[in-house]
């Protein structure tokens, strides 16, 4: 299969060999006599291409010949890419030296041209000599000429990025005893238990996890959920972070893996969630402790669906003998995956002929997924042709016994593909496996390495490289990433696929291939990857300096991209190492801390693409623009860049340059409009005097994608903006900004004018973003229907508008944000139109609407809402909405003059979330949502102990409530037999801030172990400074009371009790008796602080499930029995500190003993007097 790169590109040097600007050139220099022979010759070598191959499959001769001819075919195209660089090198100095009149100060340009022709002469002797050889070469190989079979169509069939259940078959029976297994409520030993999917690769285990994600019902079981792809490296701090930021969405950033995994903890304590693992390699059975550690504290029920091919990992870790390995295919459900994926139907009836060739290759592909989806894909376009049903069947790729491992269904599928999409697969093999791409910046990829040079007139390379995308997706080669409708991935057995077709000249960089990594290959190298690591030094890369020519240098990274996350890269590489590769295309590095040493880029005078998004410069140095094949310039996310370049029209080749999220960028630079080629320009900045005017945008005539633009109340005349032929122009995001400046300065007919001037193409536009817009109402195109394709719409901070445009007309709107309007007073039929509105809509939001008072709307709204928010609207008194039957969440803040509510029965709500409101709609929400699950409510006023016993009648189905800041309410209920009548679902309970809450419940004091509130499994109580005591029901796994200063007693449940966690924090009245004699055997971890009346603590000698203990700031401690230190197994943590009446019992000189780590300090016998300690040998001592 070496033969890809030959056969992609002997078509590009061709077209360069033929160009009049080459022919030129090789007249200038005298070799053209040498340019013509070349050409003649590589005629001769693509004559035979198709001959050689099909025997380089079985004929190891033919495929180093290939090999040779492939480096060769490198060399030539290096070769004239010089050629033409140094033309473009001698052009722009031309143009220099008429601009600035200077004088030439280097050496004669007749001994310039001399010494050039004379290593041009001996570059192509050398290169025709090697070329030669091989022409002669074929021969002996028995190579015949062979007519081209004409080129195959491409499959223009698109995949959308919603997950298709239809589309998979034969799991039905599987599917279904998983989804019984993750709704039942098993006995475990901890709240969360393991639902393994393990076998071998393509089996489809993955898929398998995708369908049980995606069930309804499993949707709605469970509160949370995360979907982690763990891959080879088992990183527990990187998995860890992963799953945090899918269930807190918030990306925050943590140096501390203890610190992350408490926040995890925390989050997920009394919460049902479901977590899948994709793809475990390790079976390290420490890496899966570690990794759970936060998830102890969830609700029972939890379930993590692991994927894996270790069966040994499965056995460690999985108590249910039910488990089995998923098995193979049936021949029946094999034949029916063929025919889905070849006829689009699930069976042969209607091509009988073919059904023997495809029970044939059911055979051959043993059952496994993958390969039949490969291989149905592959078979796609030639339903009526037998021959190439027999062809594969018959392929002599299936008796191959050096196949690297790879499934020969597998290797047809890529044998089959067209040279081009050939190329562009082996391309990927620089990918690690679970890397998740972007489709958009693999075609620019492509482009810069060459790939897509066969576009036609009528087609860029971008649309070609779409097209090649889409035809490799829809053959299996690339899958769509899970939870992600952007971005992609490469089934690992498709990473090793491409890998083995890659061969010698592509190199995955590691911590394995570094130890691999010949001396003789280094020249051979053209494509290199490495994956971003915390610190890569030069030591490790300087083998690269004899890498001479490599043309890519690309950053990598494994799972989800931490901002936070800093990687640094030795200056050394950028200064000394990158000048060394001077054939570089492809330079990412993309998330490192660089600020300087970039000078250097400027020598890389083939470079078509750099990346150097996510670091820290703060310019761009001025050798940038020396780089005149530069196609792909990315800032993206350089929030320090405050000026680029200013001979930035030297760059005459620049297609994309991407500036979003530059804050400190505040001009564009100049010269910008010269470069005709930009097709992105993702962020323009309008300027003052002419700097950069909106009507330069009309030269620009092939600007698509994202565009922000900045400055709009820069601009004086309607006239710029029409210039600018937004019609014209294929955006897919749109976002327009004028300046927060006073309105009274400001012209409102010539906003309007302005705004309607930039009406985009309504056949591309998904997104729209309108910021401080200073007219009173909209242009009519905003609203228009024929923006068939707009999905995400934002108003904001357009303070001066009355009035919203007809928004609910946009038939596949989503997601609706209008914030800061202040004029609106009313919203009604003016934003909903004519007819049925907002048929798609799931996201609503309305924020700060400072004059906002009546919201009214028909029946026919909103029929697939999911979430409502309203915040910060002070004057708002009335809505009236006439049912939502889809939404899942509700939000009021900060509406306290709303009185009138009227939503009708809102069946499926979830989640709702109240602050500063009226307790009488609080009252009437709950009312009409009987579903709630979630109540959070802080603020609200009016909110008594008569109103709200009121309103907890209603809470049947609350299975977490949250109050705050609720000051009228003295008890929750009259007593928790009362509570349980009507709170029978209640699984976690907090209460924040409540100054008059007295105790939980008003005659619950006698109740010490009551099991009355049976579910309830989490109770937090934090600042309620009026509080007198806290009774804890039975049931309770996990007891929080922090800074309750009034608090004298706290009733631990006794006999029957399961509590695991436990947290009493500055409640300094907490009276010493209420912990004698509690024993509570059940418990995991302990932190006990400021309690200044405490002088004892619980008995020690039963927590054989201790792991963690904490206690600090006890002034009155004095005693704490250190003798039964050595009965605490499972302690890994003990911390002791700020105790100075702590008498001489303390230490002993015992400890538990698989104690980790140990924190003493501030005690009253002092470490001189302690004597000698036996401690254990893992512990971490701190003092």
């Amino acid at each position: 299969m070496a033969e890809l790169v030959l056969s992609a590109l002997l078509p590009v040097l061709f077209d360069k060999l033929a160009s009049t600007t080459l022919k030129t050139i090789a007249r200038n220099k005298g070799i053209d006599a040498e340019v013509a022979k070349l050409q003649e010759s590589l005629k001769d070598i693509q004559d035979v291409l198709t001959d050689a191959s099909q025997k380089e499959i079985t004929n190891q001769s033919v495929k180093r010949w290939l090999h040779d001819l492939q480096h060769l075919a490198y060399d030539i195209d290096d070769m004239l890419d010089k050629l033409a660089t140094e033309a473009m090198d001698r052009e722009f100095n031309r143009e220099s030296e008429v601009i600035t009149s200077k004088v030439r100060k280097l050496i004669p340009s007749c001994c310039k041209s001399f010494s050039q022709r004379s290593r041009m002469h001996d570059k192509l002797d050398v290169i025709t000599t090697r070329l030669q050889d091989l022409v002669k070469d074929r021969t002996s190989l028995g190579l015949r000429v062979e007519k081209e079979t004409g080129p195959r169509n491409i499959n223009r069939t698109l995949q959308t990025c919603v997950f298709d259940p239809s589309s998979i078959v034969g799991r039905k029976t599987e599917k279904d005893t998983l989804v019984q297994q993750l709704l039942a409520g098993e006995p475990c030993d901890q709240n969360f238990s393991i639902v393994p999917i393990f076998g071998m690769g393509g089996i489809g285990k993955t898929t398998l996890a995708r369908l049980l994600y995606d069930e309804k019902q499993v949707k709605d079981h469970f509160e949370l959920k995360a979907w982690v792809c763990v891959s080879d490296e088992f990183d527990s701090f990187r998995i860890s972070k992963e799953i945090f930021e899918a269930m807190t969405k918030l990306n925050k950033e943590f140096t501390n893996f203890n610190l992350l995994q408490e926040a995890l903890r925390d989050h997920l304590m009394g919460k049902r969630f479901m977590l899948v693992l994709d793809d475990i390699w390790s079976e390290l059975y420490a890496d899966w402790e570690t990794l759970v550690r936060p998830f102890y504290t969830c609700a029972p029920g939890s379930k993590i669906i692991i994927t894996t091919r270790k069966d040994q990992l499965v056995k460690q870790l999985v108590y249910n003998p039910l488990n089995k390995q998923l098995q193979s295919l049936s021949d029946d459900d094999a034949l029916s995956l063929v025919a889905l994926n070849a006829l689009g139907v699930n069976n042969f009836d209607s091509h009988l002929s073919l059904k023997p060739y495809a029970e044939g290759i059911v055979k051959k592909c043993g059952g496994l997924p993958l390969a039949l989806i490969a291989l149905g894909r592959l078979l796609r376009t030639k339903i009526d042709k037998i021959e190439h049903w027999k062809e594969v069947l018959n392929s002599e790729i299936w008796r191959l016994k050096d196949g690297g491992g790879i499934l020969p269904a597998l290797r047809l599928s890529y044998h089959d593909l067209s040279a081009p999409l050939k190329q562009l697969f082996a391309y990927c093999s620089l990918f690690p496996k679970d890397f998740l791409f972007d489709k958009e910046e693999l075609v620019l990829l492509w482009m810069a390495e060459g790939f897509l040079h066969q576009a036609s007139a009528s087609a860029t390379e971008e649309h070609l490289g779409h097209e090649y995308f889409n035809e490799l997706l829809s053959k299996s080669f690339f899958q769509h990433a899970p939870n992600s409708e952007s971005l992609f991935v490469m089934h690992d057995l498709m990473n090793d696929l491409a890998t083995y077709v890659a061969s010698e000249f592509y190199v995955r960089f590691g911590n394995e291939t570094e130890k691999n990594i010949r001396a003789s290959m280094l020249e051979k190298y053209r494509h290199m990857s490495f994956v971003r690591e915390e610190h890569v030094a030069y030591k490790k890369f300087q083998v690269f300096e004899r890498a001479t020519s490599l043309r890519t240098f690309f950053v990598t990274f494994v799972g989800v991209v931490d901002i936070w996350q800093h990687c640094y890269l030795s200056n050394k590489i950028l200064v000394d190492l990158l000048p060394k590769l001077q054939l570089l295309r492809v330079l990412c590095l993309r998330g490192f801390q660089i600020s300087e040493g970039l000078d250097s880029i400027g020598t890389l005078k083939h470079l078509r693409y750099l990346n150097l998004s996510h670091t820290k410069i703060t310019h761009l140095p001025e050798s940038v623009c020396d780089l005149y094949n530069l196609e792909t310039l990315i800032v993206f996310s350089c929030r320090r860049l405050t000026k680029l370049p200013s001979s930035f029209l030297k760059l005459k080749k620049l297609r994309h340059l991407d500036i979003r999220d530059t804050p400190l960028l505040d001009k564009m630079p100049l010269g910008i409009s010269e470069l005709k080629n930009l097709q992105t320009l993702s962020k323009i900045i309008i300027g003052c005097e002419s700097r950069f005017e909106l009507a330069k945008l009309k030269v620009f005539k092939n600007l698509c994608g994202k565009i922000s633009i900045v400055g709009l109340d820069k601009v004086q005349s309607t006239r710029h903006a029409q210039e600018a032929n937004f019609s014209q122009k294929r955006l897919s995001e749109l976002e327009v900004v004028w300046s927060d400046k006073p309105y009274d300065s400001r012209n409102e007919i010539l906003e309007k004018d302005i705004l309607n001037k930039l009406k985009p193409c309504n056949e591309h536009l998904t997104q729209l973003k309108i910021v401080s817009y200073g007219g009173s109402d909209f242009p009519s195109w905003i609203g228009d229907p024929l923006f068939l394709h707009l999905k995400h719409v934002s108003l904001r901070d357009c303070k001066r508008c009355t009035s919203l445009p007809p928004l609910g007309q946009l038939l596949l709107l989503k997601e609706l944000f209008i914030e800061g309007l202040y004029g609106v007073e009313i919203v009604g039929l003016e934003l909903l139109g004519v007819g049925g509105a907002f048929p798609s809509l799931e996201i609503l939001s309305f924020k700060d609407m400072l004059g906002w008072k009546k919201w009214s709307a028909n029946a026919k709204v909103f029929p697939h809402l999911k979430q409502l928010l309203i915040s910060n609207c002070p004057s708002l008194v009335e809505v009236t909405l006439q049912g939502l039957p889809t939404l899942n969440v509700l939000k009021l803040y900060g509406c306290p003059n709303l009185v009138e509510v009227s939503l009708g029965a809102i069946p499926s709500l979830n989640a709702l979330k109240m602050i500063k409101c009226d307790s009488g709609v609080l009252r009437r929400m709950v009312e009409v949502a009987s579903s709630v699950t979630k109540l959070d409510i802080s603020l609200i006023s009016g909110l008594n102990d008569v109103v709200w016993r009121g309103v907890i009648e209603h809470l049947e189905a609350v299975e977490e409530l949250k109050i705050a800041a609720c000051d009228e309410i003295r008890y929750l209920w009259e007593s928790e037999t009362v509570a349980s009548k009507v709170l029978m679902s209640l699984r976690k309970l907090e209460v924040f801030s409540c100054g008059n809450l007295v105790s939980l419940g008003e005659k619950d004091w006698d109740n010490r172990g009551s099991n009355n509130l049976i579910s309830l499994r989490m109770l937090e109580v934090f600042g309620c400074d009026n509080m007198e005591r806290c009774s804890c029901p039975n049931g309770v796994e996990t007891l929080r009371v922090e800074h309750c200063s009034s608090i004298t007693a706290i009733s631990l449940p006794m006999g029957e009790q399961k509590l695991k966690s436990l947290k009493v924090y500055d409640c300094k009245k907490l009276l010493d008796r209420e912990w004698r004699g509690q024993k509570i055997p059940m418990l995991e971890y302990v932190w006990i602080q400021g309690l200044t009346n405490l002088k004892s603590i619980i008995e020690l000698n039963y927590l054989v499930h201790l792991t963690k203990l904490r206690i600090e700031d006890c002034e009155s401690l004095e005693s704490f029995p250190g003798d039964e230190l050595p009965s605490l197994t499972s302690l890994k943590s003990l911390t002791i500190l700020s105790c100075p009446c702590m008498g001489a019992c303390f230490p002993l000189g015992v400890w538990p003993p698989n104690l980790c780590s140990l924190s003493l300090g501030k005690l009253k016998k002092p470490i001189s007097e302690w004597g000698t300690q036996k401690f254990p040998a893992s512990t971490k001592l701190i003092l």
